[in-house]
């Protein structure tokens, strides 16, 4: 299954949240998509893990200094 990949550097930052959390919101269980950033999108790990708790599976791919790459996924109920 292809993954869908979400490049959010030439996206405006108040808005990047907002699409990120649509993005995942519309996942199905087990899909995920790759994130691509030109930071490190820690703070956006924390309120992913506060505000949809237990469903979200992060992994790097990509730690920078340029690119960060993140691959995150709905999980399994």
């Amino acid at each position: 299954m292809a993954q869908s990949v979400l490049d959010v550097r030439t996206i405006v930052p108040r808005e990047r949240h907002p699409l990120i959390f649509r993005t995942f919101d519309a996942l199905s269980a087990g899909e995920g998509f790759e994130l691509v950033n030109d930071h490190d999108p820690k703070p956006l790990y924390y309120q992913l893990q506060a505000e949809r708790a237990g469903s979200v599976d992060w992994q790097y791919l990509e730690e920078g200094p340029e690119v960060w790459r993140v691959r995150i996924a709905r999980r399994q109920a």
